[in-house]
C-alpha cells in the first residue's frame, strides 16, 4: 500500500513565512482573531484524517469501484466510503470554511484548501463527493434566493447533503450554448426539467439523504447559444416546507460511466425525466451562478493535481532510498550492500526532484490563489477586492493547467522510478498516474484554460492583469537584485518577466490577424507564464531560506529548499525559451496540414 505523511511543514513555511497570511487575514473582519496556532492545529487533525482514515480506502476502493442498481437508479460506494463520510461530518470538516450564518465554521479558504490537498493525496475519488459541494454552495450563497439559501446551505455546509454540477450533455461538452436540456415553467414558481447530462461526478451515491443537483437547461423562450441558459436547483429528493426530505424527484442515474481512474467517485450519467426544479438567478442568465461553481471547481482540480504529485513523490523518494540496483557511476556508495540505493542515479534524482519541485511550486501558487480569493469576497477595501479578483482570475487557467499537466508529468516520472513494480498495482503507483490524467481535462480541457489565459485574460484586457503580476516579479527584483545569493533566482525571473511583454505583444498582432495564431500558441504561452509564476514564488522561498540561513538557522529545511529552488531554475525553468521559440512558429504548419490528416 502506498504511504503518505501530510506535508504540514511545507504548508506551515509557505502559509506564515513567505506568504505571512494570518497578517492580510486579519486584516479582515471575518477573520480578525485568526492566528497560525489555529490554523496550524487544524491542518495537523486534517492530517490525520486524510491519512489514517482516507488513505487506506485508496486502493480498495479503486478496485472495487462504485457499483450501479439499474432497478433503483442506485450506487453503492465502495466498501468504509459512506463510514469514512461518516467521521468526515461528525468531525465537522465539511463546515470548515462556510459562512457562520450557515451553520459553517467560517475558517480562511487556505485552511480548507490546504485540508483538501492531503485528502486529495490520500484519496482523490473519496474528496470529490464533499469537494464538489463547496462550489454549487458557492453559486448559491452567491445567487440564490433568502429562501434557496435557507433551504439548502445548512445542509450542504453541515455535509447532511452533498452538490453537484450538471453541465456536459452527450453532445456537447465545454461548448454550453450547444445544450438541449429543457426547463418548462408551471405556473407554480417551479420548473420541469427534461433532459440528459453525462459525467456527472459524485451525481449519484449513498453517502447522504440528499443531493442537490445544480442544472444548466433552456426556457421555452430562451435566446440560441449560451446566451439562452438558465441555472436551477433540482434536488434528488424534493424538500418539505419544514425542510425534511420529501418525495423523490424525476432525476435519476441513468448508468455509470466505466473510466480510467477515480474508479471510487461515481461518474455518472444523469436522465431528468420532468424533475422538479428552481430557478437560480435571473432567466437565461445561469452561467453567472454556473461560473461561481465552475472556477471553484477549477482551483480544486489544481488542488487535486498538487496532491497527486505530492503522494507521488513521497511514495517514489522512499522507494529510491530501499531499492538497491547497480552501483553509483562514481563508485559504490553503499560498499556493505550488493549494489546501491538507485538514489545515487542522477537520472532518479531528477524524476524525484521534478515532482518535489512541482508540488512545492503548485502549494505556494494554490496558497496565494486562495488567499485571493479570500480578499476578494471578504476584504473591507474595495479596491483590495477588485485587485484580488482580477489577479485570482487570471491565476485560475495557470492554477488548474500548468499543475495539473505537472502532475501527469511527476506522477508518471514517480511510477518510473519503480521501475516494473510501478507498473504493479499493489504498490499504488499506477493508480496516481490514472487518477491524475482527468483533471487535465475536466472542468475545461487544458487547451480551453489556455485559449481562456491567452484570448480572454491576457490579451482580452491589454495586458493590465498581467502587468500587476509582473509589479510583484518587479517589487522582488528591486528589492533583491544587487544580493549576488539570489541573482541565480531572481535573474530568470527579471529576463523572462521582460521577454513576456514582447512575447505577448507579438502574440495579441499576429492573432488580430488570424485568430488562429491565438489557438497555435496558447497552450505553449501557457506553460511559459506558469513558469514565470513558479519562478516568483520560487525565488520568494529561496528568499526566505537564505535569511534564515544567515541567520544561524540549521534546520535542513531550509537547505532542502534552496536545493530544490536550483534544481527548479537549472533544470525546469529553461522549458519556457523553447515554448517561446514553438508558440512563435505559427498556425500554418499546424493548419496547412490537410493532406496530412486525410
Amino acid at each position: 500500500m502506498a504511504i503518505y505523511t501530510p506535508p504540514l511543514r511545507d504548508m506551515q513555511f509557505v502559509m506564515h513565512e513567505v506568504l505571512k497570511v494570518t497578517a492580510d487575514l486579519q486584516a479582515m473582519p471575518a477573520h480578525a482573531e485568526i492566528d497560525a496556532d489555529t490554523i496550524n492545529a487544524v491542518l495537523e487533525e486534517g492530517g490525520k484524517f486524510a491519512s489514517e482514515v482516507l488513505l487506506p480506502l485508496n486502493i480498495s476502493g479503486d478496485t472495487e469501484g462504485c457499483s450501479y442498481d439499474a432497478s433503483g437508479h442506485a450506487v453503492t460506494t465502495p466498501a468504509g466510503y459512506k463510514e469514512a463520510y461518516a467521521q468526515f461530518v461528525e468531525g465537522g470538516w465539511a463546515a470548515l470554511a462556510c459562512e457562520p450564518e450557515f451553520g459553517g465554521q467560517g475558517l480562511p479558504l487556505i485552511v480548507n484548501q490546504c485540508f483538501y490537498e492531503m485528502m486529495n493525496s490520500a484519496n482523490q475519488a473519496w474528496a470529490m463527493y464533499p469537494g464538489l459541494t463547496h462550489g454549487a454552495y458557492a453559486a448559491l450563497a452567491t445567487h440564490g434566493t433568502p429562501e434557496q439559501k435557507t433551504t439548502y446551505l445548512h445542509k450542504m455546509s453541515s455535509g447532511a447533503w452533498t452538490g453537484t454540477m450538471c453541465l456536459t450533455e452527450p453532445h456537447c461538452g465545454t461548448d454550453l450554448g450547444l445544450m438541449r436540456t429543457k426547463a418548462e415553467p408551471q405556473g407554480d414558481g417551479t420548473y420541469k426539467l427534461t433532459g440528459n447530462k453525462i459525467f456527472i461526478s459524485a451525481g449519484e451515491h449513498d453517502l447522504t439523504d440528499n443531493i442537490v443537483h445544480l442544472v444548466l437547461a433552456r426556457l421555452p423562450d430562451a435566446p440560441p447559444g449560451i446566451k439562452g441558459v438558465s441555472l436551477f436547483i433540482c434536488p434528488k429528493f424534493l424538500v418539505n416546507a419544514d425542510g425534511s426530505v420529501g418525495a423523490r424527484n424525476s432525476i435519476y442515474c441513468g448508468g455509470l460511466e466505466h473510466k480510467m481512474g477515480i474508479k471510487s467517485n461515481t461518474t455518472a450519467q444523469i436522465v431528468l425525466d420532468g424533475a422538479v426544479g428552481t430557478l437560480v438567478g435571473q432567466p437565461n442568465k445561469g452561467m453567472q451562478g454556473m461560473f461561481v461553481m465552475m472556477n471553484a471547481a477549477r482551483l480544486g482540480v489544481g488542488n487535486q493535481s498538487l496532491g497527486l504529485t505530492e503522494v507521488a513523490y513521497q511514495n517514489a523518494l522512499a522507494y529510491a532510498k530501499d531499492r538497491i540496483q547497480m552501483r553509483s557511476l562514481t563508485g559504490p556508495k553503499a560498499k556493505d550492500k550488493a549494489a546501491d540505493p538507485i538514489i545515487v542515479h542522477p537520472d532518479v534524482r531528477k524524476m524525484l526532484l521534478t515532482a518535489k519541485a512541482y508540488a512545492e511550486g503548485g502549494r505556494a501558487l494554490m496558497c496565494f490563489s486562495s488567499m485571493l480569493l479570500e480578499k476578494e469576497h471578504h476584504h473591507p477595501d474595495e479596491a483590495v477586492r477588485k485587485e484580488s479578483g482580477e489577479l485570482l482570475a487570471m491565476l485560475t487557467p495557470i492554477v488548474k493547467a500548468f499543475i495539473t499537466d505537472n502532475g501527469w508529468t511527476a506522477t508518471s516520472g514517480c511510477l518510473q522510478v519503480f521501475g516494473g513494480h510501478g507498473y504493479i498495482k499493489e504498490w499504488g503507483m499506477e493508480q496516481f498516474v490514472r487518477d491524475a490524467r482527468i483533471n487535465m481535462i475536466y472542468e475545461g480541457t487544458n487547451t480551453i484554460q489556455s485559449l481562456d489565459l491567452l484570448g480572454r485574460k491576457i490579451l482580452g484586457n491589454n495586458g493590465a492583469t498581467l502587468k500587476k503580476f509582473g509589479k510583484l516579479i518587479g517589487a522582488l527584483v528591486a528589492e533583491e537584485g544587487v544580493n549576488e545569493k539570489m541573482a541565480e533566482f531572481i535573474t530568470p525571473i527579471a529576463i523572462l518577466g521582460e521577454q513576456m511583454t514582447k512575447f505577448t505583444t507579438e502574440l495579441g498582432f499576429k492573432g488580430f490577424q488570424n485568430p488562429d495564431e491565438v489557438g497555435a500558441a496558447a497552450v505553449d504561452y501557457l506553460r511559459v507564464a506558469g513558469h514565470l509564476v513558479f519562478g516568483y514564488f520560487w525565488a520568494r522561498m529561496a528568499q526566505v531560506a537564505l535569511r534564515q540561513i544567515a541567520a544561524g538557522n540549521t534546520d535542513p529545511f531550509y537547505v532542502a529548499k534552496l536545493q530544490t529552488a536550483r534544481f527548479y531554475f537549472a533544470k525546469l525553468f529553461p522549458e519556457t525559451t523553447a515554448l517561446m521559440r514553438t508558440a512563435r512558429t505559427g498556425s500554418k504548419v499546424l493548419m496547412d496540414t490537410d493532406a496530412a490528416l486525410a
